[in-house]
């Protein structure tokens, strides 16, 4: 493969009412609210994006707030959990953290020879901390390090195995099994941030339910608009049915289901979060795509108020 899929561009999940949302994401964990805008195809509801300062692919966690959604399930067809790198060394001080903010977390425990640390948002979203080499900078103030990895569900690993390693051009990383539950590690040979996908099976026969709390799709980077049109072509061969692609203002995506039934994108890295706002300003404004300029004052009425914290 010449040119592998190098890592994660970023994770959309569903939430509920977005004050909650960004209470936690930016005051307890450090986040940046790097743009608010709207769903595009549901423009009445918000898209949220966090990331590092500028919006780096690979460190976007993106919400849609549904102010009237009931709680999701995990299950087979889902990716369930998001992991973030931090730097070796840095866990026990996140456990800390994480515990003044009245947030509780699993013990530390250990992964593919990695300490890792679990805790979930107010909507049940699982995220991960894991220590990496990688992210060789210390301090715990922000999640800047980006992705570690993600964790996706599927009833039966081989198909999804196979889009990750014979279309994506990911390598094998190990296998490990804890607690029963069977790990399956995938690896793109760019080793870079979010370059992990980690695959395990159902543990119980619960069916997913999309809702608060849970990954709505899990987008994958793309160097430039002429690589993501090849990625188009190899998806075709590949004999999936990927989307003509769409303009999302800050990337251009397109969208495939995998074998597994999740989700995925393959978005671009330019034009980025800076397109329509200074660094400085990112975040701080409602930003409406053209065809939905000439509604603002509509839709600034029915999207709740959102209060930045202090």
């Amino acid at each position: 493969m010449s040119h592998p899929i190098p890592g994660i561009h970023h994770i959309t999940a569903i939430t509920g009412p977005p004050q909650p949302n960004v209470d936690f994401y930016v005051a307890r964990l450090g986040q940046r609210l790097v743009k608010t805008t709207v769903n595009f195809d549901a423009p009445d509801t918000y898209h949220l994006y966090y990331g590092d300062t500028v919006g780096t692919p690979g460190t976007i966690l993106t919400f849609f707030p549904f102010v009237d959604a009931g709680p999701g399930r995990n299950g087979p067809g889902m990716a369930i959990a998001v992991a973030y790198a931090v730097p070796s060394g840095d866990l026990d001080a996140w456990r800390e953290r994480l515990a003044e903010h009245g947030i509780g977390s699993w013990q530390p425990t250990t992964r593919f020879n990695q300490r890792f640390l679990t805790f979930t948002d107010p909507d049940g979203l699982k995220l991960e901390l894991i220590e990496s080499d990688d992210s060789n900078a210390s301090g715990t103030s922000s999640l800047d390090h980006g992705f570690h990895s993600v964790t996706l569900c599927v009833s039966d690993p081989a198909p999804t195995a196979r889009v990750l390693t014979d279309l994506f051009g990911y390598e094998p990383a190990g296998q490990e099994t804890i607690d029963g539950v069977e790990r399956l590690r995938f690896q793109s040979p760019s080793h870079g941030r979010g370059s992990i996908v980690d695959l395990i099976r159902p543990t119980d026969r619960s069916s997913a339910i999309q809702g608060a709390g849970t990954v709505h799709h899990v987008a994958f980077r793309a160097e430039t608009p002429e690589r993501q049109r090849e990625w188009r072509e190899r998806i075709l061969e590949y004999g999936l049915r990927p989307t003509p692609v769409i303009d999302r203002q800050y990337f251009e995506a397109i969208y495939f289901r995998e074998p597994g039934g999740i989700l995925f994108e393959i978005a671009t890295d330019p034009p980025g979060f800076t397109t329509d706002e200074t660094v400085d300003e990112l975040g701080m404004h409602l930003k409406l795509p053209p065809q939905y300029e000439s509604r603002r004052s509509e839709l600034e009425g029915v999207l709740p108020p959102i209060q930045m914290p202090t």
